[in-house]
């Protein structure tokens, strides 16, 4: 059997005019630096949108003990980051956990992980622009056009289309974009905490505001195992997308470095964030059930939004609407860079038909891959939000939390297993094989857990009797199943071996 390395895009340009030099695969080399790869892994979390969808939820779970969810849960995110950092400074390919998983464990995983990344991103686009349209329409007070399905479909296709043409014409557009965007975002997200703060230590919060305690940070007083694993998960969401920043690797200054550095600054970065605006939000408004507080049934889906305006003030109330639509709009974009790339690297080791390899001559972008993620991914969102009259929220974030489990611990396990042999210092052993093992056991174990939850939980919507988020997370896996098979009777060439993802940018140990 005759093993070789991909070849490059056939339409890999040269760089005339100044342009930065064309990777192997035709992406733009060196366009970002370590700045704007951080920014890309934070903005891909959508910091804004993610604590107003989740904090209600945790809240619910834990109480006050929210914000120490917020930091246990970053435990197994910062443990796959170290993981990513580690197979990124081998092998720096813009297929990840793809290419990780096929060099560590075969072909076969290495199809199903970056399969599963595919699919949750293209399902988190959809409840992103549902966001974004719902937002839009806030914003300017259309509270009734927001409750309106095809409205928000409309809208939300736009803010779609929008940001995949953004994706489309360059990584550095997308950057400089992301750069706005952030900053909008993160420095309301500062001013809340610190009003919010003000607040409490003037006497001058909520009704139901709680003291600050240290008690809140105590893992064995007043919080049961299930309410620890339930926030745990629901908080997972909050973090996942970072990786956007090593996605982008080869298309990143010092590729063996820089990214797995950003992934790592970005999660330490998010857990300050979460943990700051979380305290914020619990002491300022309480985990009541009666007014702005966490757990008032009425506004658990987004309870930051009435106490944005308790905190702001009427007139500045709906500044947070705007770093929300802010958060979903940057997040879409930066969603769609990742999904692109692992399209990119699959079809050129042709796992995926040759049409996902083409590269813009001009933007040196992966043109074909990154208009289908976002057809695709908006025909997904009308159609989901027509069929479920607009409910996507809770049954998205339940199948998220099955898919990013499944790929995160297939990453943490690979480098595991990849650098088992190269041991090194005890620093090395650690960052490379310790805790990308520990990080990934646990990440599955979550999995497992998601899995039986789901399946036994109840849901927003019901197909066949079971919940419609089991739905959606085990049966995109399932279908992935079904592809790869058909695709290894088709062109079994990358399922024989043929081709090594990673091999030509593979540096020496």
């Amino acid at each position: 059997m005759t093993v070789s390395a991909p070849p490059p895009a056939s339409s890999a340009p040269s760089a005339p005019d100044g342009r930065p030099e064309a990777g192997s695969k035709g992406l733009r080399k060196g366009a970002l630096g370590l700045l704007a790869s951080v920014v890309i892994g934070i903005a891909s979390t959508a910091p804004a949108y993610s604590l107003a969808a989740s904090l209600g939820y945790v809240s619910g779970e834990v109480g006050v003990k929210a914000p120490l969810i917020m930091l246990l849960a970053f435990v197994p995110i910062l443990f796959i980051s170290y993981a990513f950092k580690a197979l990124n400074s081998r092998i720096p390919d813009c297929g990840t956990n793809f290419t990780w998983g096929a060099r560590a464990f075969g072909p076969h995983t290495g199809w199903m992980s970056g399969w599963a990344a595919i699919v949750a991103q293209i399902i988190v686009l959809a409840n992103l622009a549902q966001i974004a349209g719902i937002y839009t329409f806030l914003i300017f007070g259309l509270d009734g056009l927001a409750d309106n399905v095809l409205a928000v479909a409309g809208v939300g296709t736009v803010w779609l289309i929008a940001m995949t043409y953004v994706a489309y014409r360059g990584i550095e557009l997308s950057a400089k974009l992301q750069m706005a965007l952030l900053a909008i975002e993160m420095v309301v997200l500062l001013i809340f905490a610190v009003l919010a703060f003000g607040a409490v230590f003037t006497d001058n919060a909520a009704e139901g505001s709680e003291p600050i305690s240290l008690s809140w940070f105590n893992p064995f007083q007043d919080l049961t195992w299930s309410a620890l694993s339930a926030g745990v998960l629901v908080a997972i969401f909050a973090y996942w997308g970072w990786d956007t920043a090593v996605s982008t690797n080869e298309e990143t200054e010092n590729s063996t470095v820089t990214p797995g550095r950003s992934a790592v600054i970005s999660t330490l970065l998010l857990v300050t964030t979460y943990v700051l605006v979380t305290m914020a939000a619990v002491a300022y408004a309480g985990v009541g059930t009666e007014g702005v507080g966490l757990n008032n049934p009425e506004s658990v889906d987004d309870p930051l939004s009435p106490i944005s305006e308790a905190v702001f003030g009427h007139t500045f109330g709906k500044i947070l609407l705007l770093a929300v639509i802010s958060s979903a709009a940057a997040s879409a974009q930066t969603t769609i860079l990742p999904a692109a790339r692992s399209s990119l690297s699959m079809a050129v080791n042709k796992a995926l038909p040759d049409r996902f390899a083409h590269v813009h001559p001009r933007f040196q972008t992966p043109s074909f891959s990154t208009w289908t993620v976002g057809i695709v991914a908006t025909i997904f969102f009308v159609l989901l939000s027509t069929l479920n009259e607009g409910v996507l929220l809770t049954d998205v974030i339940g199948a998220l939390g099955f898919l990013i489990a499944f790929y995160y611990g297939t990453t943490g396990l690979a480098s595991a297993w990849f650098f088992r042999k190269e041991a090194g210092t005890p620093k090395e052993m650690l960052q490379k094989i310790v805790l990308p093992l520990i990080g990934g056991l646990l990440l599955f174990a979550a999995f497992f857990t998601t899995g039986y939850n789901l399946y036994t939980g109840e849901s927003e919507t019901n197909l066949f009797g079971v919940a419609g988020a089991f739905v959606m997370g085990i049966g995109s896996l399932l279908l992935g199943i079904v592809f790869m098979v058909v695709w290894n009777i088709l062109r079994p060439a990358y399922f024989r071996g043929e081709y090594v993802p990673g091999s030509e940018v593979e540096a020496q140990p």
